[in-house]
């Protein structure tokens, strides 16, 4: 059997400027600015040999853009996360349909709450935030359906920043960018640990596609130390979506789907 790898997408919401906040102070996105630059992403992704599938923007949720937060995509199964942030909660039905012909769709369900920018997977292992978006029974519940189908679980203390990924992000094999004051980088055990460097620690969220690594304009030391393990990188503006308190791995939802053969 064939496969291709997929990535979805959703259009810039025009109502981005009402976004959740939590540890950014708040400065006027420009919101065709933004756009431009998730075209941009969008482009990116497609140049590095994914399926971009791009949904259209949903005018009432600000920050729906942010695919990763309302849908976690395995191997075998695609649940719908119950989302911290109580205004966003809707932002998962339209994802729901456009994968359900590649993944079955589980749900989480009240009172759990976890935001997929919490869960960092490392292979076989989801490495959950235990964040003001995520709490234990969200945990508990994503460990439920995960674990019986051969994922193990393990929940991460997380302070100071929004979710996991914003302090912690994959670069294969056993290679982890992190920011540790923002989490208990204990739970990280056997994996390599990398520090960002001093002054760009929003710098940490960067996305592995294969063996390139996207990462955002203007923290050019995390971009040569990426290159010293020697990956490619491409750098990305995303300034704007940036204000809306977002990184790369958030726009979009990465998997692997059987493609049809052209014999």
């Amino acid at each position: 059997m064939l496969f291709m790898w997929m990535a979805i997408t959703r259009e810039v919401s025009p109502a981005m400027n009402c976004c959740e906040l939590t540890h950014l102070e708040r400065h006027p996105i420009d919101i065709p600015r933004a756009s431009a630059e998730h075209h941009g992403y969008q482009q990116c992704l497609r140049e590095l040999g994914l399926h971009v599938i791009a949904l259209p923007a949903e005018p009432v949720y600000p920050d729906s853009v942010f695919v990763e937060d309302p849908m976690l995509v395995l191997d075998q199964v695609a649940i719908v996360t119950r989302m911290g942030a109580e205004s966003r909660r809707g932002e998962g039905e339209s994802l729901a349909r456009a994968v359900e012909s590649y993944r079955p769709v589980r749900y989480l369900r009240e009172p759990a709450t976890l935001d997929g920018g919490d869960v960092l997977r490392v292979d076989r292992t989801l490495y959950a935030g235990l964040s003001l978006r995520t709490n234990p029974e969200g945990i508990r519940q994503l460990a439920d359906i995960v674990e019986p189908i051969g994922y193990r679980v393990y929940a991460v203390p997380v302070n100071g920043c929004l979710h996991l990924k914003s302090a912690a992000s994959w670069l294969g094999g056993n290679d982890v960018l992190v920011h540790r004051p923002w989490i208990s980088a204990g739970a990280f055990m056997g994996l390599n640990l990398i520090d960002i460097p001093e002054g760009e620690e929003r710098g940490a969220n960067v996305l592995l596609v294969g063996n390139t690594v996207l990462v955002a304009q203007g923290f050019p030391k995390t971009a040569d130390l990426i290159r010293q393990l020697g990956r490619e990188v491409r750098i990305l503006d995303i300034n704007e979506l940036m204000k809306a308190e977002s990184g790369l791995t958030c726009s979009s939802l990465i998997f692997r789907s059987a493609a049809a053969s052209s014999a």
